[in-house]
Protein backbone atom coordinates (compact mmCIF):
# COMPACT_ATOMS: atom_id res chain seq x y z
CA UNK A 1 0.00 0.00 0.00
CA UNK A 2 2.66 2.34 0.42
CA UNK A 3 4.52 1.97 -2.23
CA UNK A 4 1.33 2.73 -4.31
CA UNK A 5 0.39 5.60 -2.37
CA UNK A 6 3.85 6.78 -3.27
CA UNK A 7 3.26 6.41 -6.78
CA UNK A 8 0.53 8.09 -7.03
CA UNK A 9 1.74 11.31 -4.85
CA UNK A 10 4.82 11.34 -7.65
CA UNK A 11 1.78 11.24 -10.55
CA UNK A 12 0.16 14.31 -8.94
CA UNK A 13 3.72 16.02 -8.67
CA UNK A 14 4.42 15.14 -12.74
CA UNK A 15 0.56 16.61 -12.85
CA UNK A 16 1.23 19.54 -11.79
CA UNK A 17 4.41 19.98 -13.69
CA UNK A 18 3.01 19.64 -16.56
CA UNK A 19 0.16 21.92 -15.68
CA UNK A 20 2.46 25.56 -16.36
CA UNK A 21 3.19 24.23 -19.33
CA UNK A 22 -0.14 24.51 -20.32
CA UNK A 23 -1.48 27.32 -18.57
CA UNK A 24 0.57 29.52 -16.45
CA UNK A 25 -1.90 30.95 -13.36
CA UNK A 26 0.73 33.54 -12.81
CA UNK A 27 -0.31 35.41 -15.99
CA UNK A 28 -3.16 36.92 -16.09
CA UNK A 29 -5.63 35.64 -18.98
CA UNK A 30 -5.49 38.05 -21.82
CA UNK A 31 -8.55 40.14 -22.49
CA UNK A 32 -9.46 40.62 -26.06
CA UNK A 33 -12.21 42.90 -27.84
CA UNK A 34 -13.87 41.42 -30.83
CA UNK A 35 -11.81 42.19 -33.48
CA UNK A 36 -8.81 40.72 -31.59
CA UNK A 37 -10.73 37.78 -30.57
CA UNK A 38 -11.27 37.87 -34.82
CA UNK A 39 -8.20 37.97 -35.88
CA UNK A 40 -6.16 35.49 -33.09
CA UNK A 41 -9.17 33.08 -34.71
CA UNK A 42 -8.10 33.94 -38.67
CA UNK A 43 -4.78 32.63 -37.40
CA UNK A 44 -5.74 29.47 -36.46
CA UNK A 45 -8.17 29.11 -39.36
CA UNK A 46 -5.03 30.06 -41.63
CA UNK A 47 -3.35 27.58 -39.93
CA UNK A 48 -5.80 24.80 -40.81
CA UNK A 49 -6.13 26.00 -44.15
CA UNK A 50 -2.09 26.14 -45.07
CA UNK A 51 -2.58 22.16 -44.58
CA UNK A 52 -4.71 22.39 -47.51
CA UNK A 53 -1.72 23.68 -49.51
CA UNK A 54 1.10 22.02 -51.39
CA UNK A 55 3.55 21.69 -48.37
CA UNK A 56 6.42 22.44 -50.44
CA UNK A 57 5.50 26.00 -51.75
CA UNK A 58 4.08 26.58 -48.01
CA UNK A 59 7.47 25.19 -46.60
CA UNK A 60 9.97 27.31 -48.85
CA UNK A 61 7.62 30.80 -48.36
CA UNK A 62 8.26 30.37 -44.76
CA UNK A 63 11.78 29.69 -45.34
CA UNK A 64 12.56 32.16 -47.30
CA UNK A 65 10.16 35.49 -46.64
CA UNK A 66 12.46 36.22 -43.94
CA UNK A 67 15.89 35.90 -45.97
CA UNK A 68 14.46 37.93 -48.97
CA UNK A 69 12.49 40.22 -47.24
CA UNK A 70 15.84 41.08 -45.06
CA UNK A 71 13.50 40.53 -42.14
CA UNK A 72 10.88 43.04 -43.07
CA UNK A 73 13.88 45.79 -43.93
CA UNK A 74 12.99 45.66 -47.88
CA UNK A 75 15.22 47.85 -50.03
CA UNK A 76 14.35 47.76 -53.95
CA UNK A 77 16.03 44.32 -54.48
CA UNK A 78 14.83 42.78 -51.77
CA UNK A 79 11.23 43.51 -52.71
CA UNK A 80 11.82 42.64 -56.23
CA UNK A 81 12.97 39.13 -54.89
CA UNK A 82 10.44 39.18 -51.97
CA UNK A 83 7.48 39.75 -55.43
CA UNK A 84 9.25 36.82 -57.04
CA UNK A 85 9.04 34.77 -54.05
CA UNK A 86 5.34 35.51 -53.60
CA UNK A 87 4.70 34.73 -57.26
CA UNK A 88 6.23 31.69 -57.86
CA UNK A 89 5.10 30.23 -54.51
CA UNK A 90 1.72 31.57 -55.58
CA UNK A 91 2.13 30.09 -59.19
CA UNK A 92 3.34 26.86 -57.46
CA UNK A 93 0.34 26.70 -55.68
CA UNK A 94 -2.22 27.06 -58.93
CA UNK A 95 0.13 24.06 -60.80
CA UNK A 96 0.50 21.67 -58.20
CA UNK A 97 -3.32 21.84 -57.15
CA UNK A 98 -3.51 20.02 -60.77
CA UNK A 99 -1.72 16.96 -60.06
CA UNK A 100 -2.42 13.84 -59.09
CA UNK A 101 -1.12 10.56 -58.29
CA UNK A 102 -1.88 6.87 -58.79
CA UNK A 103 0.13 3.55 -58.17
CA UNK A 104 1.14 0.72 -61.26
CA UNK A 105 0.67 -2.78 -60.39
CA UNK A 106 4.13 -2.87 -58.39
CA UNK A 107 2.83 -0.56 -55.83
CA UNK A 108 5.26 2.69 -57.41
CA UNK A 109 3.53 6.59 -57.03
CA UNK A 110 3.49 8.00 -60.40
CA UNK A 111 2.31 11.69 -60.71
CA UNK A 112 1.12 13.85 -63.15
CA UNK A 113 -0.94 16.84 -64.25
CA UNK A 114 -4.43 16.51 -65.12
CA UNK A 115 -5.60 17.60 -68.62
CA UNK A 116 -8.88 17.16 -70.53
CA UNK A 117 -7.45 14.14 -71.84
CA UNK A 118 -6.91 12.27 -68.82
CA UNK A 119 -3.41 12.91 -66.82
CA UNK A 120 0.13 13.18 -68.47
CA UNK A 121 2.81 11.23 -66.51
CA UNK A 122 5.45 14.10 -65.65
CA UNK A 123 8.49 11.04 -66.23
CA UNK A 124 6.82 8.95 -68.58
CA UNK A 125 7.23 5.99 -67.53
CA UNK A 126 3.83 4.31 -67.91
CA UNK A 127 0.48 5.31 -69.26
CA UNK A 128 -2.88 4.55 -67.97
CA UNK A 129 -5.76 3.09 -70.38
CA UNK A 130 -8.34 4.98 -71.54
CA UNK A 131 -10.85 4.22 -69.08
CA UNK A 132 -8.24 4.57 -66.44
CA UNK A 133 -7.31 7.84 -67.62
CA UNK A 134 -11.03 9.29 -67.96
CA UNK A 135 -11.54 9.43 -64.18
CA UNK A 136 -8.33 11.77 -63.94
CA UNK A 137 -9.07 14.09 -66.48
CA UNK A 138 -9.09 17.98 -65.82
CA UNK A 139 -12.67 19.29 -64.28
CA UNK A 140 -14.36 22.82 -63.56
CA UNK A 141 -13.97 22.11 -59.76
CA UNK A 142 -9.84 21.66 -60.12
CA UNK A 143 -9.71 25.10 -61.69
CA UNK A 144 -11.87 26.49 -58.97
CA UNK A 145 -9.55 24.55 -55.88
CA UNK A 146 -6.27 25.96 -58.06
CA UNK A 147 -7.57 29.23 -57.90
CA UNK A 148 -8.58 29.18 -54.02
CA UNK A 149 -5.34 27.97 -52.85
CA UNK A 150 -3.77 30.70 -54.64
CA UNK A 151 -6.25 33.24 -52.73
CA UNK A 152 -5.67 31.08 -49.24
CA UNK A 153 -1.59 31.41 -50.51
CA UNK A 154 -2.42 35.17 -50.57
CA UNK A 155 -4.21 35.43 -47.36
CA UNK A 156 -0.89 33.71 -45.60
CA UNK A 157 1.35 35.96 -47.30
CA UNK A 158 -0.22 39.18 -46.23
CA UNK A 159 -0.41 36.97 -42.50
CA UNK A 160 3.64 37.74 -42.77
CA UNK A 161 4.98 40.89 -40.79
CA UNK A 162 7.88 40.49 -42.84
CA UNK A 163 5.85 40.68 -46.19
CA UNK A 164 3.76 43.41 -45.30
CA UNK A 165 6.74 45.51 -43.68
CA UNK A 166 8.21 45.00 -47.09
CA UNK A 167 5.73 46.03 -49.81
CA UNK A 168 4.05 48.61 -46.37
CA UNK A 169 6.60 49.61 -44.22
CA UNK A 170 4.09 52.76 -43.09
CA UNK A 171 0.26 52.04 -44.49
CA UNK A 172 -2.24 54.65 -43.70
CA UNK A 173 -5.28 53.75 -41.77
CA UNK A 174 -7.72 52.78 -44.62
CA UNK A 175 -4.45 50.16 -45.96
CA UNK A 176 -3.94 48.83 -42.68
CA UNK A 177 -7.56 48.03 -42.45
CA UNK A 178 -8.18 46.17 -45.96
CA UNK A 179 -4.48 44.53 -44.50
CA UNK A 180 -6.18 43.28 -41.47
CA UNK A 181 -10.11 42.29 -43.30
CA UNK A 182 -8.64 40.78 -46.41
CA UNK A 183 -7.13 38.07 -45.11
CA UNK A 184 -10.15 37.55 -42.95
CA UNK A 185 -12.75 37.50 -45.35
CA UNK A 186 -10.28 35.19 -47.90
CA UNK A 187 -9.82 32.65 -44.97
CA UNK A 188 -13.56 32.23 -44.12
CA UNK A 189 -14.49 31.97 -48.42
CA UNK A 190 -11.66 29.61 -48.52
CA UNK A 191 -12.88 27.11 -45.59
CA UNK A 192 -16.24 27.08 -46.99
CA UNK A 193 -15.30 26.52 -50.14
CA UNK A 194 -12.91 23.42 -49.18
CA UNK A 195 -15.57 22.63 -47.10
CA UNK A 196 -18.18 22.10 -49.66
CA UNK A 197 -16.03 21.47 -52.56
CA UNK A 198 -13.23 18.68 -51.00
CA UNK A 199 -10.80 17.83 -53.80
CA UNK A 200 -10.57 14.30 -54.40
CA UNK A 201 -7.08 14.34 -55.73
CA UNK A 202 -3.82 13.69 -54.27
CA UNK A 203 -0.78 15.43 -56.18
CA UNK A 204 2.59 16.84 -55.38
CA UNK A 205 2.49 17.51 -52.21
CA UNK A 206 -0.35 16.64 -51.11
CA UNK A 207 -1.09 13.19 -48.65
CA UNK A 208 -1.31 10.19 -50.82
CA UNK A 209 -4.34 8.01 -50.99
CA UNK A 210 -4.07 4.28 -49.37
CA UNK A 211 -5.19 3.40 -53.08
Amino acid sequence: MDIKIESDDSRNEEDEERVPLMRNREVPEAERNLIQKAISQTFQSTAHLANLLPTGSVLAFQLLSPIFTNIGNCDSVSKAMTAALVSLCGASCFLLCLTDSFRDNKGNICYGFATLRGLWVIDGSTTLPPQLAAKYCLKFVDILHAVMSVLVFAAIALFDQNVVNCFFPAPSTEIQEILTALPVGIGVLGSMFFVAFPTQRHGIGFPLSTN
